[in-house]
């Protein structure tokens, strides 16, 4: 049989076996309610030198295991500031997403966090992030971790990191910016176990300050 011939029969075998992750029967669609977009179109006038490729394309369906649920919906948020200039600490998980003023608490400018107490260890499946989706900009060197401890000081997951020169001193990050939208960014945690989330940031292209709107977290008890 020709070489050539070969190959391709082997590849398209392998590629046969190889399900896509939405065609893995142990996973379900998770379903997401997005608030209503505050902007049309691509922005072009932000220059940061980390962002990702802008390709104003929807979000795809995102699969979880089956019996993920919200975990995250009025539990405790603590913050590196409890006085907001803006806003409760409470609103990161009162369950309001929309872009509009009054729905968003806001931090002063530098390094800040905001962690979220789940009350029990899950398995986490999707973190969701919304920081300020009235207008286009990015915020920066977001870092996410999770955690059994409290205080973050021993047994310390980053998920994600986008602080591509350790600004916030949480080491450099191989994550991209990104520019906000009613979407959010949405994390994929791999199912790590951890009762503490712990986001941080430091300003945005906008102005010095942090912002956020919403935090969901998915996940499944641990068993």
């Amino acid at each position: 049989m020709n070489k050539k011939i070969t190959i391709f029969l082997a590849l398209a075998i392998v590629s046969a076996g190889a399900p896509a992750r939405s065609q893995d029967q142990s996973k379900v669609e998770l379903k997401l309610q997005l608030p209503k977009p505050m902007f049309i179109g691509t922005p072009k006038n932000i220059r940061t030198p980390n962002l990702e490729v802008v390709t104003g394309k929807a979000r795809g369906p995102f699969y979880v295991p089956a019996g993920t649920k919200l975990v995250s919906l009025k539990k405790p948020v603590t913050a590196s500031d409890m006085a907001p200039v803006i806003g409760e600490t409470s609103f990161v998980t009162d369950g309001e997403k929309s872009g509009e003023d009054g729905y968003f608490v806001e931090f002063g400018p530098g390094k800040q966090w905001v962690q979220i107490d789940l009350k029990e260890s899950y398995a986490l499946q999707a973190i969701l992030i919304w920081h300020y989706h009235s207008q286009a900009r990015v915020y920066r060197d977001i870092v996410v971790q999770v955690s059994e401890d409290r205080d973050f000081v021993g047994g310390v997951t980053p998920i994600y990191n986008n602080d591509h020169d350790n600004t916030s001193g949480l080491g450099i990050g191989r994550d991209k910016e990104y520019i906000e939208t009613n979407e959010g960014r949405l994390i994929d945690p791999k199912g790590i176990k951890a009762r503490y989330v712990r986001l941080t940031s430091g300003g945005n292209t906008s102005n010095d300050m942090n912002h956020y709107v919403e935090v969901e977290v998915y996940g499944v008890p641990v068993k």
